[in-house]
């Protein structure tokens, strides 16, 4: 029997803010994959047929559930469990009302379309299935945005695994630049790796997608990934564990840290063990800080208390919501959380927690005004020629009109 597809959100969701206040968890990218790529890959399914729960701002933006018929069951898949082949044979093989649980936390289960109808407004309740306990042998379960960066070497390296990406048999066709293990590099169609290049495979896999440009001079090692329509400028310096979204332009120092699509840091600077957003701008010279003079763990906001805690983290920089920039010579904090759509330039160091829609000019937080935010978001937008669409509006004024300034 044709059976429907579909992720939910639980509790932990605020824990991946400011992140996830603009897409579905499942769109959060880990590795070279989004959450909800690997799922569609480990389950052999294709592009876009997993539908999602989406809250109230998020529908007109993503794709709503739209299933071919009522009676074909549902399984419904917590996104924050990254699938393993295992965890995906064994989510295949759920029999209506079963569910896989892990530490009472639910991975995935299989029900009616009317139970799922009713979850939707009651939420879950678990005791409406059979419950199948399970050990963690391999997947990784995420509880927060800052292990986001933490996995993100081993899932460049699994998703390569689950994308059997062709691995580089001519390093001659890149005439002039060198490529340390060609056997553990993945250049895709249209890719260019200008002369003096150093592409350095020796400690994991490098990922290059399709119509990515790597300029003269810069340095990649891996595992890191360039997804697909990106930049690497020239003389950049591109650390191990790094994942660069697609439609990015990088350049300067950067150190275990993920950028989402449409995102630029053009220039010198240093970031590192960070999470970026869609459509970001650090300006030149930035410097995102990841450790602590006195070597501590680093302090981070807890979006939902409302609170700073201790993360456990030795080095933590920066994870920054869609939309946000920083001005030249900007500096930014360890365990620095920037909220949607912010605007910081000062020559000392902005809040460690700052609230969406939060023009930030040395120690002084105002708000930014709406409509000045969307004309910005538009001119940004239409350079890259992506419309700034009634319904993402939509989604930014409910954002803006949640926060607390």
């Amino acid at each position: 029997m044709k059976q429907e597809f579909c992720f939910f959100e639980d509790h932990y969701l605020e824990s991946f803010h400011p992140l996830t206040l603009t897409r579905p968890l499942h769109d959060l990218r880990v590795g070279i994959l989004t959450l909800g790529q690997k799922w569609e890959n480990s389950l052999k399914l294709e592009s876009g047929t997993v539908h999602s729960i989406l809250r109230g701002h998020l529908k007109g933006v993503f794709k709503e559930p739209e299933f071919e018929n009522e009676t074909h069951p549902v399984i419904r898949i917590n996104p924050r469990f990254i699938p393993t082949p295992d965890l995906a044979e064994r989510v295949m093989k759920l029999s209506p009302g079963q569910g896989l649980l892990f530490e009472d936390q639910l991975i995935a289960c299989k029900i009616s379309q009317e139970l799922h109808k009713k979850w939707i407004l009651t939420g879950i309740e678990p005791g409406e299935i059979d419950q199948i306990q399970i050990k963690n042998s391999e997947f990784t379960l995420l509880k927060n945005s800052w292990e986001l960066f933490r996995h993100n070497g081993r899932q460049i390296e699994a998703d390569i695994k689950l994308m059997k990406p062709d691995p580089v048999t001519e390093p001659a066709r890149f005439p002039h630049a060198l490529l340390v293990r060609p056997e553990n590099i993945y250049i895709e169609e249209g890719a260019m790796i200008e002369p003096g290049a150093l592409l350095y495979a020796e400690n994991g896999p490098i990922y290059i997608g399709k119509g990515a440009q790597i300029m003269a001079n810069s340095v990649v090692r891996g595992p890191s990934a360039v997804c697909e329509h990106s930049v690497v400028k020239m003389g950049a310096k591109i650390y191990e564990e790094t994942t660069i979204g697609p439609v990015c332009k990088v350049g300067g120092e950067i150190a275990n840290v993920i950028f989402h699509s449409y995102s630029n840091k053009s220039h010198d600077g240093y970031t590192g063990n960070s999470v970026f957003g869609q459509w970001c701008n650090l300006g030149a010279d930035t410097n995102t800080s990841n450790l602590k003079n006195n070597y501590g763990t680093v302090k981070v906001y807890d979006w939902k208390r409302k609170k700073m805690y201790d993360s456990g983290q030795q080095f933590a920089g920066t994870v920054m919501g869609d939309h946000s920039k920083t001005g030249i010579n900007s500096m930014l904090n360890t365990g620095t959380v920037c909220g949607v759509c912010c605007n910081l330039f000062s020559d000392a160091y902005p809040p460690k927690f700052i609230p969406s829609f939060s023009w930030v000019s040395g120690s002084d937080t105002v708000p930014y005004h709406f409509e000045k935010a969307m004309e910005a978001m538009e001119r940004m937008m239409g350079r890259r020629n992506v419309p700034l669409t009634p319904s993402y509006k939509r989604m930014m004024k409910a954002i803006y009109r949640s926060t607390n300034f």
